[in-house]
């Protein structure tokens, strides 16, 4: 992440985990907030990319990574970003809160591969304190999933750190002009097979490999097709099915939950609430009340 002088001056911070992603089931790519003492911090050379976003008040921080060095003021929202294989060292005058991001480097290769970018012309390169509107609106995503109660589907995190790629890597899904869109008859291959397993964890990798399409590319046909991301017309159907299921009155409503691939009741009324405006609760109350007066 950040990095610091001198490079023979003793480890003396400290850091604490304070939330992380390892429960919610993401797989190449994860994240974690971490709590930093003030003093002297080493970080060792790993085979991931790894990006800090310094979260609250600022502090003053001076660090050192791939032979640069970099003496600043890190306020909230800004980013250090240190590709797989470099270490680095920082010191911060002050205890501070850091999102820490970071991707397996065959995610991010598979990743910039699908898009058809050479290595040489897009990959993450080292940077200090990166201010980008669109970077810190993808982190803050990811934020959002480790402080929810109910986190989302890995679909949704695994969209947003494929986006989180593509824009660190200066790069940009190539429009040729051609396939703006899913053909009718792929995209119906799509949904039937979501429709068909939504009580099972779907992927981006499994859904584009349907229509053969890279995942870059499958995200953004889908959209243009769906005029929403994959995530969200996956969660949508969920509801709807949820809500017939609820209506029904014959399971409850965490086994409802289960059948329709929520990970569990609260998520699943999160999310009916968020887009129906209702609770479980009141649709199944509202539908027996319905059938009540129709006796």
């Amino acid at each position: 992440m950040n990095a610091v002088l001198p490079a023979l001056a003793p480890h003396t911070g400290t850091r604490q985990s304070l939330l992380s992603s390892a429960s919610l089931g993401w797989s190449g790519f994860g994240a974690e907030m971490i709590g930093i003492s003030a003093g002297m911090h080493r970080l060792p050379a790993i085979a991931q990319h790894r990006v800090g976003v310094h979260v609250g008040a600022p502090v003053r921080a001076v660090c050192r990574c791939n032979g640069k060095r970099s003496a600043r003021i890190q306020a909230h929202g800004d980013a250090d970003v240190v590709p797989a294989g470099l270490d680095g060292e920082w010191s911060d005058d002050a205890n501070c809160t850091v999102l820490r991001i970071w991707f397996a480097n065959d995610f991010v290769l598979t990743t910039l591969d699908q898009l058809g970018l050479r290595a040489a012309h897009a990959q993450i390169r080292p940077q200090f304190q990166l201010r980008d509107a669109r970077v810190q609106h993808l982190a803050w995503a990811m934020r959002a999933e480790l402080e929810a109660d109910d986190a989302s589907d890995p679909l949704y995190a695994e969209s947003v750190c494929t986006a989180l790629i593509v824009r660190l890597a200066g790069a940009a899904t190539p429009d040729g002009g051609k396939r703006r869109t899913l053909s009718p008859r792929a995209a119906a291959r799509v949904i039937d097979y979501i429709e068909a397993h939504l009580d099972e964890r779907l992927t981006l990798t499994e859904l584009a490999a349907l229509v053969e399409l890279s995942v870059p590319h499958f995200k953004v046909l889908f959209r243009e097709t769906m005029g929403v991301p994959v995530h969200r017309h996956v969660v949508q159907r969920r509801v709807e099915r949820a809500r017939a299921l609820l209506q029904q009155g014959r399971l409850s409503a965490s086994q409802v939950a289960l059948d329709v691939g929520f990970a569990h009741q609260s998520h699943m009324a999160h999310w009916m609430k968020r887009l129906l405006g209702v609770t479980p609760r009141e649709i199944a109350r509202n539908d027996a009340v319905r059938l009540i007066v129709a006796r």
